[in-house]
């Protein structure tokens, strides 16, 4: 009944406020916070009934076809816990943000509310479909945050971030199909014993392309630096620390558990981790924007969650201090945006601006925001004592785990670096803001005389100020006691990574692990005091957008591949077939030849081309496709072998070598080579994906054959 309870009350909510709105706007604003305030509630009462070892599950096994199903564990309950005090302190922040500044907050309310439902969902589901579903909901239920101001700004962001939202979707649900086809069921307990398999991979990314999207990794982040800054801050904080959670929610699914201990696959999330982390912090370093800067941040703490992800999946049931860092850096990363986040709420209320050269100087004598923002700063940053360092430590410690397990690749050890030296530009992009915020001096002396006038209480009100205090002391509470606090919950969540919990108490604060968060420290402060202050900061400009405009994935590929390559495609290929029925070619000499082959073939049903030749070019086609599938795959897998043995052995297998052996083979079977001629194959080659490039190629040619044979059918009818 709780399960039931918690899904339905923001769906009832999200009718009732809005109609109560309409009449009178304080009572909406009111039944938003009661709404939100009950959902925190049951969730927290959900949590502590799980934690005691309570079984609570909801299914509905004829609704919508497939039955929706749901299941709570820790993870799950912690993680609708999390989620339900971020609405719930969103919303209590969000009337006097919203007292200023346009937009329906009807609408805003409605949406808020059937958006916590589709999180909510998501993270109760059982099943894959169950989770798409709920995921749908909130992926478009969420585009109303973006286009709030409906300015053309917004809603040029959310056409974006709409269009990546659906078109993923469709992706994973591509996936989705085949891994029913493959295995029969999309239940998460069901897959986990499908780990391993060799047919899922395919699904497995097909299905991770939506998941990547709404976590904002690269490439697929496009839509993450350009909504955050233009949606409302109350949302963005949703958007950065609780929405990306759900695609981060559908990697584990897929990671942990489908795909298991795949080292392809573990190696493939490394390097996507490990590209995001830098990207984002880079992007971050070079933005002028105060949300924008945040949303950057985003983008590069969702990719130090990929690499914890990413080395527990390679470490098999070794993994489980990556694990804990992963989930660990899951709660802290949604902690400190929505701190963060308010807080630059906070200073556009007032400020009516995000550009950082306007903003200098804002923060100048505002005690508890110049307070909190320093904690969520130093948190995101990894400085000891606050709750980001610690899941950064135990991820970093996961890494180096990693490259003392495989021996012989000093590849991991360069991943460690580039980990460090992205924490360093972390700290860098944050003490840009800081120092920025709070210590420089704005210089329009009017513009600096009106922010000295917002202090003490005249800069926001009570009820906001205990909110963003509330925002901060979790932490500290996990930063300064993560052994006590941290640790448990993610022993706790062990058994949904499909992992084992950690077995002993991590050495936060010693000197290797203080000597690492030490190097990042000192690489921050390095590239803000040789690169920031020097090449993106004039005394006289501020803050200099020295990104280049031409360079933006979306503008540069994107949009001129979706928008104007592919109609053109669509339509020269439409043009093609219309012109193709009215010419005599076809509706006379087409139909008339085939019908003169098919009736010679019609006389020789026992010839040898039917029961020898026609065979065997079929099967010779497929062995080739095989064989070109096979090359490709092993191109792949080469880059990310586990020891020199593999290394040494897959040489034997180049490109050449395998393409004139499937070659070979398939003229074998026409007769044409005799057998002595095939070289013996290799009796671990089906590792390399024979299982699943067969299903393939043979897929593709019945698909190509019936293709055929239905348009042969339509001309053949036409002729006649």
């Amino acid at each position: 009944m709780i399960l039931f309870l918690m899904l339905l009350l923001p769906l009832f909510g999200a009718v009732i406020a809005p109609l109560a709105g309409k009449k009178n706007g304080t009572v909406r604003e009111f039944l938003l916070r009661l709404f939100t305030l009950a959902e925190f509630g049951l969730s927290v009462w959900l949590f502590v009934r799980v934690s005691q070892g309570e079984s609570i599950f909801l299914w509905f096994p004829s609704l919508m076809g497939l039955g929706l199903y749901f299941f709570v564990d820790t993870f799950r309950a912690l993680y609708a816990m999390l989620a339900c005090f971020m609405w719930a302190l969103a919303c209590q922040f969000s009337l006097e943000y919203f007292a200023g500044h346009g937009g329906s907050r009807g609408r805003y309310a409605c949406f808020t509310l059937i958006t916590l439902c589709g999180v909510v969902g998501v993270f109760f589901s059982d099943d894959l479909y169950t989770s798409f579903v709920f995921f749908e909901i909130m992926s478009i239920a969420s585009y109303p945050w973006v286009a709030h101001e409906e300015t053309p700004g917004a809603m040029r962001a959310a056409q974006t971030y709409l269009g990546v939202s659906v078109a993923c979707g469709m992706v994973t649900l591509m996936g989705m199909f085949l891994t029913w086809k493959e295995t029969g069921s999309l239940a998460f307990d069901a897959l986990r014993q499908q780990s391993g398999n060799s047919k899922l991979i395919l699904p497995a990314c097909l299905m991770l392309v939506g998941y990547c999207a709404k976590a904002g990794m690269v490439p697929l982040h496009i839509w993450l630096p350009k909504a955050h800054p233009v949606a409302p801050a109350p949302a963005s904080a949703l958007l950065s620390g609780m929405l990306t959670k759900t695609g981060l929610f559908g990697v584990i699914v897929i990671g942990m558990n489908i795909m298991g201990g795949n080292p392809v696959f573990g190696h493939m999330m490394l390097g996507l981790g490990l590209f995001t982390m830098t990207l984002g912090a880079v992007l971050a370093v070079f933005s002028v924007n105060l949300k924008r800067t945040l949303a950057c941040s985003s983008l590069s703490q969702i990719g130090y969650i990929t690499v914890g992800l990413s080395c527990a999946m390679l470490l098999g049931h070794h993994g489980a201090l990556a694990a804990a860092g992963a989930v660990g850096h899951m709660v802290n990363h949604s902690l400190l945006k929505l701190c963060l986040f308010l807080c630059a709420g906070a200073v556009y209320m007032k400020a009516h601006t995000l550009d950082l050269s306007d903003l200098r100087g804002y923060g100048r004598g505002k005690k508890l925001l110049h307070a909190v923002f320093l904690l969520g700063a130093l948190g995101l940053a990894g400085v000891p004592g606050l709750n980001g360092y610690t899941s950064k430590t135990m991820i970093h410690e996961g890494l180096v785990e990693l490259a003392e397990e495989i021996e012989g690749f000093s590849v991991y050890r360069f991943c460690e670096w580039v980990f460090l030296f992205a924490a360093g530009l972390t700290t860098a992009y944050m003490l840009k803001l800081y120092i920025c915020l709070f210590w420089q001096k704005n210089p329009d002396e009017h513009r600096q005389a009106h922010y000295d006038t917002l202090t003490n209480e005249t800069d926001m009100t009570f009820r906001s100020g205990l909110v963003l205090l509330l925002t901060a002391i979790p932490l500290l509470l996990i930063g300064l006691l993560p052994n006590q606090v941290l640790l448990p919950l993610t022993q706790a969540c062990a058994s949904f990574l499909n992992r084992p919990a950690l077995s002993h108490e991590v050495a936060f604060f010693s000197l290797t692990n203080l000597m690492g968060g030490g190097i990042s420290l000192v690489i921050g402060i390095a590239v803000y005091l040789f690169f920031v202050r020097p090449v993106l900061y004039s005394r006289e400009k501020g803050y200099l957008n020295r990104w280049p405009l031409w360079l933006d994935l979306e503008e540069i590929f994107y949009r001129p591949v979706f928008t104007r390559f592919l109609p053109w495609l669509g339509l020269t290929v439409a043009s093609f077939l219309d012109y193709i029925p009215n010419s005599r070619l076809v509706t006379v000499w087409i139909p008339k030849g085939v019908t003169a082959v098919f009736s010679f073939f019609d006389h020789l049903p026992d010839s040898w081309f039917f029961m020898k030749l026609l065979p065997g070019v079929c099967v010779a086609v497929s062995r080739v496709f095989d064989g070109l599938m096979d090359t490709v795959l092993l191109a792949i897998r080469s880059l990310f072998l586990m020891n020199r043995k593999d290394l040494r052995r897959a040489k034997g297998h180049n490109p050449v070598t395998r393409l004139s052996c499937a070659i070979a083979e398939g003229l074998c079977r026409i007769g044409l080579v005799p057998q002595k001629w095939i070289r013996r194959r290799d009796p671990d080659d089906t590792q390399y994906g024979n299982a699943l490039t067969n299903a393939i190629s043979f897929g593709l040619l019945i698909t190509a054959a019936a293709i055929v044979a239905a348009i042969v059918y339509v001309f053949i009818r036409m002729g006649v």
